[in-house]
């Protein structure tokens, strides 16, 4: 039976996950506020737990909920009618009503502060198992709805919901942002075993080929590998190390826009690397003479990989160099600095309109914001 982690206090690397979590929302929610093209949001935690642990921190479902306020609760306090509804699924019938109670007494209290009758955000709290809450048919429909935006947590104990069925429909899903959790050692240590192969194909995971610190990287490699080749989608990992363990959550969306938030997140918490909580690269520790977070080994190996597709022509404008840095896990920053490195060493040449340094909100690029290089 999976441990409760509910019954005593979050450990360290729970914590980073927490946080990412937190601030993965926090990134997420003003863009589906402000975008005039969403009519609802619907935000779903589909294994909420009880919303807090045995010292009161918060879980996930409280994390969610504390972030919709804003900062002074600039989000709910100023609702202009926009509709945020928050779905919550716990399938432990005990777990379920104390996450029940533990979000009432949270509205309660916020209400108390902020002077309304009743809280803007609808919020609803489900006692089902996985599958069986994400394939209702009412979910199923909102989820399908281009008008709706959706941000999914699907923070599983170990790795047998997420299967490559859900993970489909996800990556299907208009207007849908997701991270998961998944155990990566786990499905390393026992690769072989039926009840791992039964959800997930790791014989076409080289795990014997990499160190045991990769896996998590080699299992989101798997999951991107899913995706069909002419769908333009990002996924992004973030390793997390436990003891001798190794864990991890997994970002989608299919708007770049998304990915620059993830990404942003998860290179404040790996300056070296953007995707672990350790040194995942073996690149030079904080302190030390030869550390430069501007030039890891991630970095290079981007860097010559990026020189490598314009000296083959694979790519030729800004607009595809921008995209293959998301989908290499590099904030579009390093792509901007890495492109005047390589214009100041003379090594490519602009063949078509100015160059410029833009490089976010890249889906609102116009034609004059564009140019195109090659290899001089």
């Amino acid at each position: 039976m999976a441990k409760d982690i509910n019954k005593s206090g979050f450990d360290e690397a729970t914590k980073i996950k927490l946080d990412i979590f937190r601030e993965s929302f926090k990134e997420w929610l003003p863009i589906f506020i402000h975008n005039r093209y969403v009519e609802k949001r619907f935000i779903y935690d589909f294994f909420a737990g009880s919303g807090m642990d045995s010292e009161m921190n918060y879980g996930s479902p409280l994390i969610l909920l504390e972030e919709a306020k804003g900062t002074n609760l600039m989000y709910c306090s100023k609702s202009d009618g926009k509709k945020i509804v928050f779905a919550f699924n716990e399938k432990m019938k005990r777990k379920s009503n104390e996450l029940e109670k533990n979000v009432n007494r949270f509205i309660d209290k916020c209400l108390q502060n902020c002077g309304r009758e009743k809280c803007v955000y609808e919020h609803h709290v489900g006692n089902y198992n996985f599958k069986e809450a994400f394939n209702r048919t009412k979910v199923l429909e909102i989820m399908n709805n281009k008008k709706y935006g959706k941000f999914v947590l699907l923070d599983q104990y170990g790795f047998k919901e997420v299967d490559s069925d859900i993970f489909n429909k996800l990556i299907n899903f208009p207007k849908t942002d997701f991270i998961f959790f998944i155990s990566s050692s786990f499905i390393n240590r026992f690769q072989a075993h039926p009840s791992i192969k039964k959800y997930i194909e790791t014989e076409k995971i080289e795990f014997k080929k990499s160190e045991p610190k990769h896996c998590h990287k080699l299992i989101s490699q798997y999951f991107k590998n899913l995706i069909p080749a002419n769908k333009d989608y990002y996924l992004h990992q973030f390793s997390i190390k436990k003891g001798t363990n190794y864990y991890g959550l997994i970002f989608g969306t299919s708007h770049s826009l998304g990915m620059e938030k993830f990404l942003k997140v998860c290179w404040d918490k790996d300056k070296m690397a953007g995707e672990a909580n350790f040194d995942i690269n073996n690149d030079f520790a904080f302190g030390t003479l030869f550390y430069n977070e501007d030039l890891t080994n991630k970095i290079e190996k981007y860097s010559e990989e990026l020189y490598d597709k314009i000296s083959k022509k694979e790519i030729i404008s800004n607009i595809e160099g921008l995209k293959f840095a998301l989908k290499c896990g590099i904030q579009t920053k390093t792509y901007l600095a890495t492109m005047l490195k390589f214009i100041e060493k003379d090594k490519i040449k602009i063949t078509k309109g100015t160059f410029n340094k833009k490089i976010t909100s890249i889906h609102k690029f116009k034609s004059n914001d564009l140019y195109e290089f090659c290899e001089k």
